[in-house]
């Protein structure tokens, strides 16, 4: 089968548990890679360069806008932020899975462009326990709480784009149940085109030619 790794999706609610389901899938499992973004905005204490993310001015960012090095970007607060085609592109063909976590909107336009992509919406068992994992965290007020939940009956609008939906009830069975649906996601033939061809033109010696 193809060695060429799968550009996947993790989208979710706010407070689902996206981020703490992909930090134990990067740390369980050795396929998987975590995109590292290109910013515009000044580094915080203790981020390195490369690793949280790849710092560049905004000269620089809007040369790579212009020559396609990037598969999906925005502008927050003034600062560019984007992913860069290239960082990308060598971890797949390193055989890593990359997993972008963005939201909806940059989950449909990594889907267009790129529709062998995989999207997986990591989602709580009901919203009364999403609002309970929001306000356990004790890090927002509750207007911004109410704000996350308004913000996610939006979101609940565009889950059908999804390939598939995964319920974060327990973290460990939720990290495992996404790693199987990856394992089986890169035997659909969609993501075997080389394989495909490979096999196609080998079977071309057998075959029988009327005189």
């Amino acid at each position: 089968m193809d060695k060429k790794g799968i550009l996947m999706v993790l989208s979710g609610f706010s407070g689902a548990g996206k981020g703490t389901v992909v930090k134990n899938l990067i740390s369980k499992y050795d396929e998987y890679a975590l995109s590292v973004s290109m910013t515009t905005r000044a580094p915080r204490e203790g981020e390195r360069h490369g690793v949280e993310y790849f710092f560049t001015t905004r000269e620089e960012f809007e040369k790579t806008i212009a020559e396609e090095g990037l598969v999906e970007y925005a502008e927050y607060c003034g600062n560019y932020y984007g992913t860069p085609r290239a960082y990308v592109e060598e971890q797949l063909a390193a055989g890593k899975n990359v997993i972008l976590e963005i939201e909806i909107q940059g989950a449909l336009k990594i889907k267009e462009k790129f529709p062998e992509s995989l999207l997986i919406f990591i989602t709580p068992p009901n919203a009364a326990e999403l609002k309970r994992r929001l306000v356990g965290r004790g890090t927002e007020t509750l207007d911004v709480i109410e704000k996350r939940l308004s913000r996610a009956s939006e979101e609940s609008q565009g889950i059908e784009a999804y390939d598939y939906i995964v319920v974060n009830d327990d973290l460990m069975t939720c990290v495992d149940e996404v790693h199987r649906l990856v394992d089986d996601a890169r035997r659909e033939p969609v993501r075997c085109q080389e394989f495909i061809a490979r096999i196609r033109e080998e079977l071309k010696d057998f075959e029988i030619h009327a005189e």
